[in-house]
């Protein structure tokens, strides 16, 4: 569509933008004035016309219609007049009676019930509202009427094709407006069955990618409806004749095998829609973008979609007809590009690419919007729209080119800079109507905006000479609204005295209320606003009284009270004594009848006879004209049996009832009053009761707490949400713990209401070079206060002067395009619902997307190179060149190699950071690994981007000290020799010259003094002689360089010989010997050793008097050696004599000791390997038949057996077992 008036490129544009700017770089705007609602104000105002209906631009309607309503209202004082042009030309409504114009309306009515044709009507039409102040221009009407034009008449011939073959009917729809919708079906109006085979296109065709012999029908009937007239036009049906080369035969038919199994040729795919292996396809943004694809082919062809340089957009792409149509909704510039789809079988595959062109008819980017100015002020309209391609701007004043308008006075006081137009200093008599239009070859756009230069004497809004009454305390507004042009000052004054009032106590808003932070009663008195400007000035007074708050000094107690007996409330108030307060009673929450049994006085409430229905909740509430107070408490009625004392205090307290009768009262907007009748406190009072609420939107049948209150009240008033269907419930508690909850309360809904939060997180980035991303969190369920919830975003660039850009959306983020390269922006947000706008956040700094860094840093280099640090310096880049936030110098460096021959080193990159912005900058480098060559370059880097490298740098570190060797082990070989044993260094930092050896003894605490032995670098290896078996000591181990000592390895060398302590690199924890004698565990077992041995030699002692047999004394020092030598392994000494097996046989040293002596102990030895050895006598020897056999001195040698009988076991010796010695011995 053309643009109004035509299009007119402005000439120079880079100067005229050069111009603009640097305009608005010293332009000095005032805030525009907001106009009240207020009815007086209104009415005295004079406005320029607005156009506030209309019909849409393109305008089809329906001929059967007997009258075409096309739209066009408008608003403004004095009230518009209306005229309307058509195709461009003053259409005469009076001379043409079959229009007609509604009164104060620009609304046109053609009426067809005396004749005539829609079709004479179609058209352009533009409507014109007027008065003395502008003309205000509609949207262009392009008028059309729906056509449903008849098929034409053709006789169709059969179609014949071969099995196998792919076929394609044609439609050809008649051309309709709009265009009917299309749809095949067969002689009995039955849709024609369509599959992956068999298939509609997106032009109406029928595809067949393969014909079976089933295909063939004589009734194959496209057809087309048209929603406006609600017809249907049908073509001649098709008659399609399927010719095969074998017989075919119905019965054979079956899915899997469609042929019957007559060979059949297959053949590739190929392109039935659309043909050639590339296409092109333009289409506007948000529009709906088709791609179709449809191939022939047996078997048949299988479709796939994909997109060359991405993946197709999974959330916006949809596959219709049977994966054959790729469907996107709102098309966006990013769904550019070539999209490909490939058609295959089991012969082969094709594809074809589809080139899509994404353009835009314009869109705004900033609405121009009402101006109204005070006369001498300065303003200004913007008009910015994008578009593809970009549209052309164009300024009308009145709907005439504002290039084209004869020059005024008022003239100079306007310049139109392309889509700015700057008004300085207006003057009455300059109001008027702008029109901006935006247009490209694909569609405009027309925003009125009226410029209205506005004076008017300062206004009083509110009601005359107030009288408020506030209590103590309490924060305070007295109101004074008003309104006047140019914006007038407004200021306080108390008792008619004094400057002014703001500051301290005091506060005064821009809306003209004063706040009192606090009011006390020295604040008493008459308030007068007094608003000023060049015209005049107006005032109001409010006069101001504090009063004592309204309070229950003495509120009525919980009691338990026998039925029969009297129970008394006490509800003592005091009060503002000029303010008069009615105290009233109620009873579980309705107002209480006072009869015959009820008896109140100024401050109670007495019940002389109670009975079961007395029991409840008790309210006393006392109201003044401005506040009020309400105490509540119990009444519980007991039964007789709690007469007796026993029976009651015999119960223990348990947890309470559950409150019940929960009721809600006194509804309203954003409160209720909930009142409920508490359980049995079951012996303990209860001390608060918890509120809790459940809602059926968002969590229904989850209970969330609310608020708590205390235990004596049963009537509150609970401050909710708006726009939430509560559900409430009560929990009573006690000492014991909660109740059950109780049975919930009916439901309450509260109304709707604007947003009172203000969404969190406000932040803008840039996650591509030319957008900023704005991001919040949004409000939560019981924020958003009603429905329809959205989000107002303003942005503007930082310190520009530049009006704010806004956009409303009810998504948690908005992209703003199209922005220069990481600038910053002023940003904030208000929630808004159908209710209306919620607070505006604080400002938040945003910025605009980075890009890769334009320069690089140059000139690296190294002055000064140490064994583990470099100093480095090089040139720094211009920080505007950074293109985004300058985090960093970032220097990457790397080990090339190190200087020792054969050592295999790293090559791994690291990094390090210097932030700085001097303009000579250097930098020190740590932690570098000594004698090593190193390589390195720089980058500049900002939050998502590097720069390209600046020049690389080769460097050597000097030599330095070595690391510690890799491990130091110490052992023990021998009794005396010590040996040791280390390796080189992981990193020895330089060239290695040997290896040195400090050693000291260690003498419990004490250090002998230091002994140092040096080695060559290729000794590993050393043997220390110890000068005793106990020695020990203290080792450190040093690799050495030219420069210096490395790292010391220390360690301590054990101090027993058969102990060993490996300690190597990889484990460096020592492991501290101990001296086994100073163990508690080898002293006790010491002591016991002791006691056993002391045991056996009483026993023995016993024996020899008695003249009975004991061990040798061999036998018990070779026992005690057994032992010890048990725990310690020592070595044997030569008088052990170990036999094969490896038990010992304990023989006298004596060989001239008696044959007593020579006898062994009763039943068997222990070796050391726990098995049980017999004596050495044999055992035939004991045995029962064996010969008996004696020893040198004549004594049997049987007498000492354990294998004899019971009866010859219990000969002599049954007479010593009752001795307590004998039990020792027994035992032992």
């Amino acid at each position: 569509m053309r643009a109004v008036g035509g299009r007119e490129m402005l000439g120079k544009v880079g100067h005229a933008a050069l111009t603009l700017l640097s305009l608005l770089l010293l332009w000095q705007e005032a805030a525009a004035i907001e106009v009240p609602l207020d009815p007086k104000i209104q009415q005295d105002l004079k406005q320029p016309p607005t156009i506030i209906k209309q019909s849409v631009k393109d305008y089809i309607v329906d001929p059967r219609d007997n009258t075409i309503i096309i739209e066009c209202e408008a608003k403004g004082n004095p009230v518009p007049t209306f005229s309307w042009r058509r195709s461009g030309r003053l259409f005469n409504i009076g001379k043409d009676p079959r229009v007609t114009m509604r009164k104060r309306s620009g609304t046109l009515e053609v009426g067809f019930r005396s004749g005539g044709r829609p079709e004479d009507y179609e058209g352009e039409y533009q409507c014109f509202a007027t008065n003395e102040l502008g003309v205000a221009l509609s949207n262009k009407i392009l008028l059309r009427v729906s056509k449903a034009p008849l098929w034409p008449k053709e006789v169709l011939a059969p179609v014949p094709v071969t099995e196998g073959s792919p076929l394609v009917l044609p439609c050809n729809p008649p051309p309709g407006l709009p265009p009917p919708l299309i749809f095949w079906m067969d002689s009995n109006m039955i849709p024609i069955h369509q599959d992956r085979r068999v298939s509609m296109g997106l032009n109406g065709d029928l595809y067949f990618s393969n014909v079976l012999v089933q295909d063939a029908q004589n009734d194959y009937s496209c057809n087309a409806r048209f929603n406006f007239t609600y017809t249907i036009q049908q073509k001649n049906p098709f008659n399609l004749k399927v010719q095969t080369t074998e017989p075919y035969n119905d019965t054979s038919y079956n899915a899997s095998d469609p042929f019957g199994g007559r060979k059949v040729a297959e053949t590739p795919p190929s392109f039935l829609s659309p043909e050639g292996s590339g296409s092109s396809k333009m289409v506007l943004r948000d529009e709906r973008l088709l791609l179709e694809c449809i191939a022939a082919g047996l078997p048949t062809p299988s479709i796939k979609w994909f997109k060359r340089g991405g993946d197709l957009p999974a959330q916006k792409v949809k596959f219709e007809n049977f994966n054959k149509t790729l469907k996107i909704l709102s098309v966006s510039e990013e769904d550019a590009g070539e999209y490909v789809c490939m058609a295959d079988n089991r012969l082969g595959s094709i594809r074809h690419s589809i080139d899509v062109q994404v353009k835009a008819a314009p869109y705004w980017l900033d609405k121009p919007t009402n101006l109204v100015l005070a006369p001498e002020e300065n303003g200004r309209l913007v008009c910015r729209a994008n578009g593809n391609p970009k549209p052309n701007i164009q300024w009308l004043m009145n709907g005439e080119p504002i290039n084209k308008i004869t020059e005024t006075p008022t003239s100079a006081n306007r310049e139109v800079l392309g889509d700015t137009i700057l008004f300085r200093g207006v003057q009455i008599g300059s109001s008027a109507v702008y029109q901006c239009n935006a247009s490209n070859q694909h569609g405009y756009l027309l925003a009125n905006a009226f410029v209205s230069v506005l004076d008017m004497a300062p206004r009083m809004l509110g009601p005359k000479n107030q009288l408020i009454k506030v209590i103590m305390n309490n924060r305070t507004f007295l109101n004074c609204p008003f309104f006047g042009s140019p914006l007038p000052e407004l200021r306080w004054f108390k008792n008619g005295q004094g400057s002014g009032l703001d500051g301290g106590q005091y506060r005064v808003y821009v809306n003209g209320t004063l706040e009192i932070k606090r009011a006390r009663k020295e604040d008493e008195g008459i308030y007068t606003c007094v608003a000023n400007n060049m015209l005049g000035n107006a005032e109001n007074q409010v006069q101001l009284e504090v009063k004592e708050p309204t309070r229950i000094i003495q509120a009525p107690t919980h009691q338990s009270v026998l039925r029969g007996s009297k129970a008394s409330f006490h509800c003592k108030v005091v009060s503002d004594p000029s303010l008069p307060t009615k105290v009233t009673w109620t009873k579980d929450g309705e107002r209480l009848d006072l009869g015959w049994r009820l008896k109140k006085d100024e401050e109670s409430l007495t019940i002389p006879s109670v009975s079961e229905n007395d029991e409840g909740i008790y309210t006393c509430t006392v109201k003044s004209e401005i506040d009020q107070d309400s105490a509540s408490a119990r009444l519980t009625v007991l039964e007789d049996a709690f007469l007796n004392p026993s029976v009651f205090s015999a119960l223990p307290p348990d947890r309470p009832d559950p409150p019940i009768d929960l009721d809600l009262s006194d509804p309203s907007a954003r409160s209720v009053r909930l009142t409920w009748i508490p359980g049995n406190d079951r012996r303990s009072p209860v001390t608060e009761f918890l509120v809790q609420f459940e809602e059926n939107r968002w969590e229904p049948g989850r209970w969330q707490d609310l608020s708590s209150f205390p235990g004596d009240l049963n009537s509150v008033i609970l401050q909710l949400a708006p726009n939430v269907n509560y559900q409430f419930r009560v929990i009573a508690r006690n000492s014991v713990g909660r109740s059950q909850p109780s049975q919930p309360s009916p439901r309450y809904k509260t109304t709707a209401a604007p947003p009172d939060a203000i969404p969190r997180d406000l932040r803008g980035w840039g996650s591509d070079k030319d957008n900023m991303e704005i991001t919040w969190e949004p409000l939560r369920d019981l924020e958003k206060n009603g429905p329809n919830l959205q989000y107002n975003v303003w942005w503007r660039r930082k310190d520009s002067g530049d009006d704010w850009t806004n956009v409303t959306t009810s998504e948690t983020k908005y992209v703003v395009r199209y922005t220069e390269t990481y600038v910053p922006y002023e940003i904030k947000i208000q929630a808004r619902n159908e209710l209306g706008s919620g607070p505006e956040s604080n400002i938040v700094i945003g910025y605009s997307g980075e890009d890769k860094p334009a320069d690089s840093p140059s000139e690296l280099r190294v002055l000064k190179v140490g064994s583990t640090r470099a100093n480095i310096h090089w040139k720094p880049v211009d920080l505007s060149s950074v293109q985004g936030e300058f985090k960093e110098y970032r220097l990457y460096y790397w080990r090339e190699s190190s200087l020792v021959p054969g050592l295999v080193v790293s090559k791994e990159k690291k990094t390090t950071g210097f932030y700085t912005t001097v303009p000579e900058p250097s930098g020190i480098l740590k932690d570098l690994v000594p004698y090593s060559k190193y390589k390195m370059f720089m980058v500049v880097a900002n939050s998502r981007f590097e720069s390209l490298p600046s020049n690389s740098v080769e460097f050597t570190t000097a030599e330095g000290v070595p690391d510690a060797p890799r491990f130091f082990r110490i052992n023990r070989r021998s009794l005396d020799t010590l040996y040791l044993e280390w390796d080189k260094p992981l990193e020895p930092n330089g060239i290695l010259i040997g290896y040195q050896l400090v050693y000291q003894r260690v003498n419990g605490s004490r250090l002998g003094p230091q002994q140092i032995e040096t080695f060559r670098p290729n000794v590993t290896h050393f043997i220390l002689r110890l000068p005793d078996r106990s020695a020990r000591y203290k080792f450190n181990l040093s690799a050495l360089t030219q420069v210096g000592t490395g790292e010391v390895y220390a360690e301590e060398s054990p101090h027993f010989t058969n102990e060993e302590n490996f300690t190597d690199a990889t484990d460096v924890a020592h492991i501290d010997q101990v001296d086994i004698a100073t163990q508690g565990w080898f002293i006790g077992l010491m002591c016991a050793i002791a006691l056993i041995i002391l045991i056996l030699l009483i026993v023995c002692f016993i024996k020899r008097s008695r003249g009975g047999k004991y061990p040798s004394p061999g036998f018990l020092t070779g026992f005690t050696k057994y032992l010890v030598r048990d725990k310690k392994d020592l070595p044997l000494d030569p008088v052990d004599q170990k036999d094969q097996d490896g038990s010992f046989d304990y023989q006298n040293e004596n060989e001239n000791s008696s044959d007593e002596d020579n006898k062994p102990l009763q039943g068997s030895q222990t070796s050391l390997d726990g098995n049980v050895k017999e004596s050495d006598d044999s055992l035939v020897d004991y045995g029962e038949g064996g010969d008996g056999q004696f020893n040198e001195d004549g004594s049997f040698i049987g007498q000492y057996t354990v294998k004899k009988d019971k009866d010859e076991t219990e000969g002599n010796e049954s007479s010593e077992a009752t001795s307590p010695v004998n039990a020792i011995y027994s035992l032992a």
